[in-house]
């Protein structure tokens, strides 16, 4: 059982107790193929919640259909008792948190049970995931590679089979960029849909909360309980529409392949797919190239303070910090420019939702990186190019895992829809990987998404 719609199924049919479950999850988090997945470990409170879940099945009363299985948050999120690190060694010595985020205690009340909070990049600043004071998560995919960042411990608790939910947050690319280089599903949310942000910020403009799973029926699963109000809006099969221009021209050639395969198989279940530049992405892409992203210039707002004290830090962050020492004085048209864009965006893409690499190369070799800072800084900018300018439009977006169906390991496909649109992109998303799953379903049959 690696999935939460699969645990929930045997808990409700008595198979299982959370009890166990936790225990399982708890264990597998203290293996060595774990190491430094887990910065804090919450066993004792995930023993009693699990205990406290298994009396409400006992009673028949569960608080919701996630009731009892477990769950992890990167350590950017407030949990009672436990010191929020952000990955950096300058908070090790930080006051423990008096309550819970909000966005925890709500998972709390829905009987989600909290087994530990996840390693990260360095205050969630990079794409990469490397961390030199909690040591680097291994990639599931081969232990050589960059397990992709920043919420890389989440990714790689989800991927390891340690919880089947584990909650990040992307800002660049930080959800969608680990989730595709560890072969699982990674979604990021519309900012705001899971109410305020009480995480640790980055960029208070761009931060929103994602969430790892391995299908994206556990993506709605939780969704549904995060945020209940929301209506399920469907269109299948899809309309997609492929951006020309650099997001897929300026891929390697392992994947352009493999993004062709893919519209073909599409394509071959119904879908319907152009592909055609769209002015809103190509304007913002030379806006930030020539004025910066607001992701530099916020977090140098927020940081920059670091780079002449004595808490330490990794050099890789003093050095995005000490890139972005003027981008306060040249951002301005960029913020200017947001809103039009954002509506220009929504307008250009209609009813139809974008399809696009998630990165544009495999994941980086962690060797490389290390010995040669040009490179691991150069590595970092092209992994987050792509969602890096989607999170400036104000996406919503998914990624979907091709590592099972024959494409290139370590990459996925991304999804991507204005901001609101998560209902309609989730029900994409569930659409488009069945059919990378199971092929094309033969014409005449439904291809309503059943949500079990």
């Amino acid at each position: 059982m690696t999935t939460a719609s699969a645990m929930a199924e045997a808990l409700a049919h008595g198979e299982v107790t959370s009890a166990q479950l936790v225990a399982d999850a708890v264990d597998h988090a203290q293996q060595p193929d774990s190491a430094a997945v887990m910065i804090t470990l919450t066993s004792e409170r995930a023993g009693y919640q699990a205990e406290a879940s298994d009396r409400r099945r006992l009673r028949r009363a569960p608080r919701s259909r996630l009731d009892g299985v477990p769950i992890a948050w990167k350590d950017v999120f407030d949990i009672q008792g436990t010191v929020t690190t952000c990955g950096s060694a300058s908070h090790l010595h930080d006051v423990s948190a008096a309550v819970d985020s909000h966005l925890v205690r709500r998972a709390h009340d829905s009987g989600l049970v909290t087994v530990g909070k996840t390693n990260l990049s360095e205050f969630a600043f990079s794409g990469l995931g490397i961390n030199l004071c909690f040591g680097t998560p291994a990639n599931p995919v081969d232990p050589e590679l960059v397990p992709g960042g920043s919420s890389s411990g989440s990714a790689v608790a989800v991927a390891r089979g340690i919880v089947p939910l584990a909650v990040g947050t992307d800002t660049s690319g930080s959800v969608r960029v680990p989730a595709a280089y560890c072969g699982i599903v990674g979604y990021r949310a519309s900012p705001g849909r899971y109410g305020p942000h009480d995480f640790a910020p980055l960029s208070v403009t761009l931060d929103s909360v994602g969430v790892f799973a391995r299908t994206v029926d556990d993506i709605i699963a939780l969704d549904r309980v995060l945020a209940p109000t929301r209506a399920d809006s469907r269109s299948l099969p899809p309309r997609f529409v492929v951006p020309a221009g650099e997001w897929t021209e300026d891929i390697t050639p392992e994947i352009a392949a493999d993004l062709a395969s893919a519209i073909a198989e599409f394509r071959s279940a119904g879908a319907d797919i152009s592909v055609r530049p769209l002015s809103s992405l190509a304007t913002a892409q030379k806006l930030m190239d020539r004025s910066g992203t607001i992701v530099g210039a916020e977090a140098f707002r927020l940081h920059s303070h670091r780079l002449d004290s004595t808490m330490p830090i990794e050099q890789a962050t003093r050095r995005r910090l000490e890139s972005n020492t003027y981008t306060a004085d040249s951002i301005a048209p960029v913020y200017a420019a947001m809103s039009d864009l954002r509506a220009e965006f929504a307008a250009e893409l209609g009813d139809a939702t974008l399809l696009c690499p998630t990165v544009r190369h495999a994941p980086p070799r962690l060797a490389d990186l290390r010995s040669d800072p040009a490179r691991y800084d150069s590595a970092n900018a092209t992994t987050l190019r792509t969602t890096m300018v989607l999170s400036y439009l104000g996406t919503c977006g998914i990624t979907l895992s091709t590592t099972a169906s024959g494409y290139l390991p370590g990459t996925g496909l991304l999804l991507s829809r204005p901001p609101g649109h998560d209902s309609a992109l989730l029900a994409h998303a569930d659409w488009t990987q069945r059919v990378i799953a199971d092929g094309a379903p033969p014409r005449g049959e439904s291809t309503r998404p059943s949500h079990r």
